[in-house]
């Protein structure tokens, strides 16, 4: 049998361990969020809660572990009547990151289903986690479709499949734990608000306490029975109380006055709908339970609130989420009115009671009852600029990004089947049905009118004599879809000094800024490659976290001459690898700059085109933004498009709302450039 490594035995993290005992007091909390950085324990903590939650009474053969007391009346495999029960552990299901539709939910049997009528369902994830715990290890990565049903199943308590008419429903409740890394991309704010609760972690700073971890995870690694044995007593005492816990929940009350915290602390933050209210007074009632207490407090209402707000107030991917105590203090104290006072010591998983004294971790020294505050998970630092310019002209400081706007939508031309998006056509498994074909594998999505079309011919030779149309493997169709896909968008920029004059840089930062905003809006992964001086870096390897593109640009100086064609042929080993790495990910080249070329070799013209020529032999679909400005045009950028067989736009025609407008998509322009190049 694997054992897990205790949950009292990890080191710190008292927020996170709170967070997840109280989500296992108070399911309808509505799950936890963990964003830290890699190797912080959060896969950790949440494998190990499993081991703390009490057995659960099932009724024995039903595969939807109905309880055996107030069973499920719509259960597929009910009605149980008065069958036998027995006690099992609570499962922990993990979802994996590329799991399909049909396994999260279920799948049914269509063949049986037109031939028989019989409802064959197999059962999903959300079925084995009913009564147990549903993790999902980055979450961020789990495609969005996958997302929405996931956590519609978790606010309803039910999974509904439905095929072609066909329909199954069945009990699905669960505590739902997501964990991510920020580097590797945000979730959406609509999902992120789904999420009753979220944690920051990160790594101790403290060397105590880290050198306790390492050897802690030594001895268990060493031995692994001997190890969870030393913490038995700890882990049996945190069983125990998350039980009378559970059982004081409904006891415990919500007076007027504290209610009155709860709005008034939601609303001074403007956090958007109602959720974060509902939220926080179910926070707040089971942290009166895992006290021992009957009624909320103030502290409670603190508590609460800062493990239920900050991820609720991102108005923007670029926003790092996080909540002014100080201001939560005031609005607290402000309308506090007859709430009951605070406790002195507030009884949590830090202060020395059932569970070990917050886990037998070492005592933070010079920390408040939370533990370590979370650092925010900070994109490293730009590399440094080259220090030689070959044109006298000196580095100038980053200048702050100007405002950004709407874009006008750039897509890639053709039809790709890339991880699903919101930016160019692709065959995708959501999306409006545009015809059909012969199932590779396991039928997923029937395309009902073309399977009975294949049958109906051979009913008279398979000897059809009733109502039911008799159906082989050979006649079913599965529905071909068309939606959209995400694309690596790939941004060279030009911070050379013809570049630099600060209110023009500032511009040219806040319409890159648009494009990341676009690009986090319609799922891409971005990557960004600058120029100046001699030579051209990857600022960015790609990636799906555009804040940390942000972060980048917002760092960028200026400065130098300009090698346009190193910034061009960095591009092009980049998406040479990414090929490699993700063939069916398509990508889009957007060139930021004036079109000059002043650096790199004795041509720099010439090379900058023939080094354009590259993308356009590959095929690489590229948008050229126009910087140049003032009355006199030398139409630079222009040609580059031209050389990248792609389309090049100004600063105005990007916005969304300008009057000249980029109605021209990137096909069109492709194509009509690449054959006026080829021609000449």
């Amino acid at each position: 049998m694997n054992t897990r490594y205790p949950f009292t035995a990890v080191v710190g993290m008292d927020d996170l361990r709170l967070a997840l005992l109280l989500t296992a007091v108070s399911p309808a909390v509505g799950g936890v969020l963990v964003r830290g950085e890699k190797g912080t324990a959060k896969s950790t903590a949440v494998r190990a809660l499993a081991e703390l939650l009490p057995e659960v009474p099932v009724v024995v053969g039903c595969r939807f572990s109905c309880d055996p007391t107030s069973p499920d009346p719509g259960c597929p495999d009910g009605p149980h009547g008065d069958g036998a029960a027995n006690a099992r552990p609570a499962r922990m299901v993990e979802l994996p990151v590329g799991a399909s539709e049909d396994r999260l939910v279920g799948s049914l049997d269509i063949e049986k289903a037109l031939a028989e009528g019989v409802k064959a369902f197999e059962p999903g994830l959300l079925a084995h986690a009913h009564r147990g715990i549903l993790y999902v290890d980055e979450v961020n990565l789990l495609h969005d479709h996958l997302i929405d049903v996931l956590l519609d199943a978790a606010a309803m308590g039910q999974s509904h499949v439905e095929r072609e008419g066909v329909s199954v429903r069945h009990a699905a409740r669960f505590l739902l734990v997501g964990t991510m890394n920020p580097e590797e991309g945000e979730l959406r704010p609509q999902l992120l608000d789904r999420f009753g609760l979220t944690v920051e972690v990160a790594a101790s700073r403290d060397p105590e306490q880290r050198v306790e971890v390492v050897r802690r995870r030594l001895a268990f690694e060493d031995d692994p029975a001997a190890f969870a044995a030393r913490w038995a007593g700890e882990e049996a005492a945190l069983r125990e109380r998350i039980v009378a816990a559970r059982a004081l929940l409904p006891q415990v009350t919500l007076g007027d006055a504290v209610l009155l915290q709860i709005a008034a602390t939601c609303a001074a933050f403007e956090v958007d709908g109602m959720r974060a209210d509902i939220v926080m007074a179910r926070t707040a009632t089971a942290l009166a339970a895992w006290a021992g207490r009957t009624e909320v407090t103030s502290e409670d209402v603190r508590q609460a609130a800062l493990l239920a707000l900050p991820h609720r107030r991102r108005r923007s991917p670029f926003d790092a989420p996080g909540l002014d105590e100080d201001k939560l203090d005031e609005t607290l104290e402000q309308f506090k009115g007859d709430a009951p006072d605070d406790d002195p010591e507030p009884d949590g998983p830090g202060d020395g009671g059932p569970d070990g004294g917050g886990g037998g971790g070492v005592p933070p020294q010079g920390e408040g009852p939370g533990g370590p505050a979370p650092e925010s998970a900070e994109a490293p630092e730009s590399a440094p600029a080259p220090q030689n310019s070959g044109a006298g002209a000196g580095e100038r400081a980053a200048v702050k990004a100007g405002e950004p706007f709407r874009t006008k939508v750039l897509s890639v031309p053709g039809l790709g089947e890339g991880a699903a998006g919101r930016r160019s056509r692709a065959r995708t498994e959501h999306g409006r049905t545009t015809g059909s074909t012969r199932p590779r594998g396991a039928l997923t999505k029937l395309h009902l009118a073309a399977t009975v079309q294949a049958a109906a011919p051979h009913q008279r030779a398979r000897g059809r004599s009733g109502p039911g149309l008799v159906v082989r493997r050979d006649d079913l169709r599965q529905a071909t879809r068309e939606g959209r896909e995400g694309n690596l968008v790939l941004f060279a920029v030009d911070a050379s000094g013809s570049m630099a004059a600060r209110q023009r840089m500032s511009a040219v930062k806040g319409a890159v800024l648009s494009l990341l905003l676009d690009a986090y809006q319609r799922r891409d992964k971005v990557g960004l490659v600058t120029f100046r001086g001699r030579d051209a870096e990857v600022a960015l390897p790609p990636t799906s976290s555009v804040d940390a593109a942000a972060a980048r640009l917002e760092k960028l100086p200026t400065g130098g001459r300009t090698p346009l064609s190193a910034g061009l042929l960095k591009a092009h080993d980049v998406l040479r690898v990414e090929r490699l790495r993700d063939p069916s990910r398509r990508p889009l080249l957007v060139v930021v700059t004036d079109g000059r070329a002043t650096g790199g070799g004795a041509d720099p013209v010439a090379l900058a085109a023939r080094a354009a020529r590259l993308h356009a032999a590959d095929g690489t679909a590229s948008v050229v933004v126009d910087c140049e400005t003032g009355p006199v045009r030398l139409g630079l950028a222009g040609n580059l498009a031209r050389e990248l067989g792609g389309t090049a736009v100004t600063l105005d025609e990007l916005r969304a709302d300008s009057i000249a407008g980029l109605v021209r998509d990137v096909q069109a322009a492709g194509q009509t450039t690449q054959t006026a190049w080829r021609a000449a």
